[in-house]
């Protein structure tokens, strides 16, 4: 059995499932790397492996490219979206100011159970990062920062951050072999729930803990693309001179 119909049976996937389910599992698909970018999604094999008609799955695939996870090519289908360099460039700097932003807002509503919530979270990351799961402690991370920017109250806010997080998550997943020191990545969270803790924090230092800490990530993100451009690179021009 292979991942995708791992993801299906997880799911209890039924065959008058609606579209919105659908579109859940390819999404899942997606993040976890069953579907690789620039690979097309042919929707005859998919049809008879979520055992569906072509409406729902087609209705999934269009919510699939309002999240910017597909593209479709007239005539040619549906593809996985590539993550580049621009997609980088273009989002980590505007999720920095505004999840700052959330952190400043968040310290305003903080509550014990927020606190609390966000310390059992850490222990999940914690544990992660010593058994050396990757996977697991980027879903943990990014349940962390959920539970503050929550703590804003705001709508709109939430609701950006929340999109802007999920294309986040599904760039890392993209790239199986992208890994950062996620000791020092624990590390600066548990600087982060210890400023929220404490009634007498510097919120603005907060606040810059937040931008920096999503600063550097988008600078070693960039770097690790730039890196794997070349070498794709160099790697078509020697198969070209041979």
């Amino acid at each position: 059995m292979n991942g995708f119909e791992k993801l299906i049976r997880k799911m209890e996937f039924q065959p008058d499932v609606l579209y919105s389910k659908v579109s859940k599992i390819l999404t899942e698909a997606i993040l976890e790397g069953q579907f690789e970018g620039g690979q097309k999604l042919v929707e005859t094999e998919l049809q008879k492996s979520l055992g569906i008609s072509r409406s729902p799955l087609r209705e999934a695939i269009r919510d699939l490219e309002k999240k910017g996870l597909v593209t479709l090519v007239p005539r040619r289908g549906a593809f996985v979206r590539d993550v580049t360099v621009k997609d980088i460039e273009d989002l980590f700097p505007v999720r920095a100011t505004l999840e700052g932003l959330a952190a400043k807002l968040a310290y305003a509503n903080i509550t014990q159970k927020t606190l609390d919530d966000m310390m059992a979270i850490l222990e999940k990351m914690k544990k992660a990062v010593k058994s050396g799961d990757t996977n697991s402690y980027w879903r943990f991370h990014s349940t962390f920062h959920e539970i503050f920017i929550d703590a804003t109250n705001n709508p709109v806010l939430i609701e950006t951050l929340t999109r802007l997080r999920f294309h986040t998550l599904w760039y890392r997943f993209s790239y199986k072999y992208y890994e950062e020191d996620l000791q020092k990545q624990f590390v600066v969270h548990k600087q982060i729930y210890e400023l929220f803790a404490k009634r007498d924090s510097d919120v603005e230092k907060l606040k810059g803990l937040v931008e920096n800490h999503i600063s550097v990530a988008h600078e070693k993100f960039v770097g690790y693309l730039i890196k794997k451009n070349n070498e794709s690179q160099k790697a078509t021009a020697l198969n070209n001179a041979t």
